[in-house]
């Protein structure tokens, strides 16, 4: 779980999620990124690390990107299932479920949590619903990839395909989860989508400005030519 500036939220988005885990049986542990905070976020973590040992906090001073918090926790994990949750929980954890089921039953290497499937439910602002479209085109044109949506902050993935993925990693902002996904897909490995129901909870907004578009966009270039013109992922 990625983290930057969640504050007081983070202790109850942190107990949801132990509680909504522990009610599945199944074998887990949480490993809360705090990527750079300049809050209390890291405070808050400790508390709820008092009441629940199976939470890690890992925490770096200067703010690095989702990317570079996603690697640091993955450093750490040890199941043989790795899985990406936003700490904002617009992704309900209970929804994990559902991507675990999907990846059993088609024998998947990685499982996305889709907008864009048939069968999600979203609610959140037209400025984002937008700029995800777009995005979506993009990724479409430059890469041929099979995937309706790349973006959203849920994913499970074999333990052994991050680590053979992450080594070829350069991005580690903006285009994170495209480069990932690009490399494993160039890599042969089985990517299927499955439903999510997603609810924007930000009281301030989103976070998305035209810097961040401007800056995904380059990173998404970047991407572009490791993968048709240098071959890098190859």
């Amino acid at each position: 779980m990625p983290a930057y500036n969640e504050g007081s939220n983070i202790y109850d988005n942190l107990v949801e999620t132990v509680l909504t885990l522990d009610s599945t049986g199944i074998s887990y542990e949480i490993i809360l990124v705090d990527d750079g905070s300049e809050d209390q976020t890291a405070n808050f973590v400790r508390k709820a690390i008092e009441k629940y040992p199976q939470i890690t906090l890992l925490s770096y001073e200067q703010n690095g990107g989702k990317g570079k918090a996603i690697m640091a926790g993955f450093n750490r994990a040890r199941g043989t299932l790795v899985a990406f949750l936003d700490a904002d929980l617009e992704l309900h954890p209970k929804q994990l479920i559902g991507l675990l089921s999907a990846m059993k039953e088609n024998d998947a290497d990685i499982v996305i949590g889709s907008k864009r499937h048939p069968e999600s439910k979203i609610s959140y602002p037209l400025k984002r619903r937008v700029l995800s479209k777009c995005y979506n085109i993009i990724i479409r044109a430059l890469f041929n990839l099979q995937l309706t949506d790349t973006q959203p902050g849920i994913k499970v993935f074999k333990h052994e395909v991050l680590k053979k993925e992450f080594s070829k990693v350069v991005v580690k902002r903006y285009a994170f989860d495209l480069e990932v996904l690009v490399s494993a897909s160039n890599d042969g490995y089985k990517i299927i989508e499955a439903p999510i129901e997603l609810i924007f909870n930000r009281t301030n907004g989103s976070r998305i400005n035209i810097s961040d578009v401007i800056h995904m966009f380059v990173d998404t270039l970047g991407v572009f030519t490791r993968l048709r013109i240098t071959h890098y992922y190859g």
